[in-house]
């Protein structure tokens, strides 16, 4: 089973740089998006939805263009799930489940906190409310993967400019502290990326400025997490740099489901 992990910025601009010709070509079954920025009519045309493949989506409420996330599957979901019980978090369109048999796969979307100190507050929220959901998950029994932008790196491995973003969003202490909790010994969650290049430095996304992603000034924040018990099914993953669709590169694992 090929699943891949994507934030595109604006999935109609990413349309129109090529991203669903792109994809055709890759044989997914599952596609996570994060970032649509549109309602769920403004994407019903067939530039929008490949040949096999059905969608679903959970759009943002609380204004318009803005988040919103969506799941594309070549095989019908046994049910689809789009809240998780908090308004604040739900209504942005950040979450989207599609479950088949015991697998869920998810599309996450965690707030970025760059733009001030009211959505960094708005994100250590959604972190602690989240946890124990994510601890539910973990003990359910189900196989979960989580797909998505977590706006977090894990390490300096994750970054190429360490030092310099100590005291930014996505590189905080307590971010990452957070972050590396989830994925706890072999009880934890299995950062996918991790567990098959344990010292790979490879980014998901580059800044628009200054020519980052022309020098590969990067960071790792796209994500596949999964529940232990798939951890023997993984048998590869990439990142896709180029062709460039989003600011962010689609990130695509293999598990032997």
């Amino acid at each position: 089973m090929r699943i891949t992990s994507f934030n595109a910025n604006g999935l109609r601009s990413a349309a129109s740089k090529g991203f669903f010709d792109w994809f055709r070509g890759q044989d997914v079954d599952v596609l996570a998006v994060q970032e649509t920025k549109a309602q769920e009519h403004q994407l019903a045309g067939p530039e929008f939805l490949p040949d096999g493949y059905k969608a679903w989506f959970r759009d943002a409420t609380t204004k318009k263009g803005y988040s919103g996330v969506a799941i594309y599957s070549k095989r019908e979901p046994d049910e689809i799930r789009t809240a998780l019980g908090w308004d604040a978090f739900d209504e942005e369109g950040r979450y989207i489940e599609a479950r088949f048999g015991n697998l869920s796969v998810v599309s996450f979307y965690i707030p970025s906190g760059s733009s001030g100190e009211l959505r960094q507050g708005f994100k250590f929220e959604v972190m602690e409310w989240l946890r124990p959901i994510l601890d539910q998950w973990l003990a359910s029994g189900r196989d979960f993967v989580l797909c998505g932008d977590w706006n977090i790196v894990r390490s300096e491995l994750d970054i190429r400019n360490w030092k310099s973003n100590q005291k930014n969003s996505g590189c905080l202490p307590p971010e990452r502290e957070w972050l590396n909790g989830l994925c706890f010994d072999t009880h934890g969650w299995v950062d996918t990326y991790r567990a098959l290049n344990p010292e790979g430095q490879d980014y998901t996304w580059w800044s628009n400025r200054g020519a980052a992603r022309a020098k590969n000034v990067g960071w790792r924040i796209d994500y596949q997490f999964v529940t232990p018990s798939l951890r023997e099914r993984l048998r590869g993953c990439s990142i896709a740099p180029t062709p460039r669709f989003s600011d962010h590169a689609p990130y695509t694992v293999d598990y032997a489901l």
